[in-house]
């Protein structure tokens, strides 16, 4: 699929607003406000009872009227005439021209997604307060078109079943809403996956959850809900699941930033939340760049760099999420750019530190396209060559593993020893920015948590980093801090990501 989360058409018959594009699961969300009486015709038969989805149970016959247009040419300003007087019905997904029946009509019943398919003259449905046989319920507009014989007022039944009714009309027809916190609409999708986290009241319900679920999104083929939380048993930060609709599959093919990612998603971490972070990380890398993604995963930041011709050093401790990043590269046509490794987090970024400095710089030949000039149209395109050659420092550090991945900075103490002379005032090369990700609460206090994650910070790395170290701020000017809120995980979770220039003191300390 195109993107990890998919909005269907709001137009359709199978996508609802409630759904589309998907809720995060930290936000609430409440039944709806008592619908108008006219509006409740047009909501699904209640059964608090149903366990299972019964699909022939949403049937439902709506009584209307129709005006009957008698020559084919008026309908477009009739149905304008009607519009404006707010006669004509307006319902979502329900076309209000419709084919009229002839003769007998008593028992005639129209599928609410039939539209113009039939053959003969066409009718517009009328609010539901209109009433064919009772004038008293005509407005002046009704009245005059009457009158003039323009259109004929008659009874028109309208069936609605299972494949018109949303998700939301769905599940407040029948779950308990009185008992539920909020209506189980927020779920993360990942490919042909659709990832609940369902609340302990809405498990009795949860196989019918999913069976609506994935009617009513026609690209979702497995719906499942988190059994634990992430990294609870594994420290790859997956999780155990149920199936609550659909296959057991897993194996998930998503894209971002034009790139393909191939994984079996009870095997990797993926978040599809993060796919603005990771864009957002990836735009500060410049071509010629050197960058290493100390916990790659499957390559979020790494494929979309090697792209923009940035060379990546990428790490995975999880096996599977180091083969999957080192296809990812493959794939992606990326290789010469990215090369992978799969070891442990502080081994990968001294060993990463020291191969880059002390190897003979890496160098990949660029083709770059010329565009035939537009005097000469038949003139083939043509190429040249560049050659994209690695620097010996790394220029970024990326560490999203945002539980432990400040624990890990400690492997920085030395990491350029001795390697002085690779940086500016020798050169024009500046200390390496670090991008770390981690946790803190949800304070209003932002200030506060900015001081706990700088206290953090400095613990590990045995330097002290100060909220002030930000451009243009009190502390130290070489540092260039900034702390930035990512997303909300939970109520009492925040997910931040600190990036600073790595200390003069920190990566030239002596053992």
């Amino acid at each position: 699929m195109e993107q990890a989360v998919t909005a269907q058409d709001p137009s359709s018959p199978t996508s609802s607003p409630a759904l589309n594009p998907v809720a995060n699961p930290s936000t609430p969300t409440t039944p709806s406000p008592p619908p108008s009486p006219d509006a409740d015709m047009f909501r699904p038969p209640v059964n608090r009872m149903m366990r299972m989805l019964d699909r022939s149970f949403f049937k439902k016959t709506v009584p209307l009227s129709a005006a009957t247009v008698f020559e084919t040419k008026n309908i477009s300003p009739i149905r304008q005439q009607l519009l404006e007087s707010k006669d004509l019905l307006k319902v979502n997904n329900i076309i209000p021209v419709r084919t009229a029946r002839e003769g007998e009509l008593e028992n005639v019943v129209d599928h609410w997604y039939t539209g113009l398919k039939l053959p003969g003259r066409r009718c517009l449905l009328l609010q539901p307060s209109v009433k064919a046989d009772d004038t008293a319920t005509w407005s002046p507009t009704i009245q005059e078109l009457v009158e003039r014989k323009a259109v004929e007022l008659r009874p028109f039944k309208l069936l609605l079943d299972y494949d018109y009714f949303t998700y939301k009309d769905i599940m407040e027809a029948v779950l308990p809403i009185e008992e539920l916190e909020e209506l189980p609409v927020g779920f993360t999708q990942v490919g042909h996956v659709a990832h609940f986290n369902l609340r302990d009241e809405a498990l009795p319900y949860k196989h019918l959850i999913g069976e609506v679920i994935k009617d009513k999104h026609p690209n979702i083929h497995t719906v499942i809900n988190k059994t634990d939380e992430v990294g609870e048993r594994s420290e790859f930060r997956t999780f155990t699941y149920e199936v609550l609709a659909g296959r057991d599959d897993m194996n998930v093919t998503i894209r971002e930033q034009n790139c393909e990612f191939s994984f079996d998603y009870s095997q990797v971490y993926w978040n599809t939340r993060l796919g603005t972070e990771h864009e957002r990380i990836v735009n500060r890398f410049k071509p010629g760049e050197a960058v290493c993604d100390v916990m790659a995963g499957v390559g979020p930041f790494s494929i979309p760099a090697g792209k923009k011709d940035v060379f990546v050093w990428a790490n995975d401790l999880n096996p599977h999420g180091y083969e999957r990043l080192t296809h990812a590269a493959h794939k992606n046509k990326v290789k010469d750019y990215v090369q992978t490794s799969n070891m442990d987090g502080r081994e990968f970024i001294r060993y990463a530190t020291k191969q880059l400095y002390s190897s003979r710089p890496k160098t990949v030949a660029k083709r770059v396209k010329i565009d035939p000039s537009k005097s000469s149209p038949r003139k083939k395109s043509q190429y040249f060559y560049i050659n994209m050659t690695s620097p010996r420092t790394f220029d970024h550090y990326v560490m999203n593993l945002p539980a432990t991945a400040i624990d890990f900075l400690g492997a920085f103490n030395g990491v350029y020893a001795g390697q002085e002379k690779l940086f500016h005032p020798n050169t024009n090369r500046k200390m390496p920015f670090i991008h770390v990700y981690c946790f803190s609460t949800n304070s209003e206090d932002l200030v506060v948590e900015r001081e706990d994650i700088c206290q953090r910070i400095s613990k590990s790395l045995g330097y002290t980093i100060t909220p002030e170290d930000y451009v243009g701020g009190k502390g130290d000017p070489r540092i260039e801090l900034e702390i930035r809120d990512v997303r909300i995980v939970s109520p009492t979770k925040l997910m931040f990501c600190a990036s600073f220039r790595l200390p003069a003191e920190v990566a030239f300390k002596k053992a």
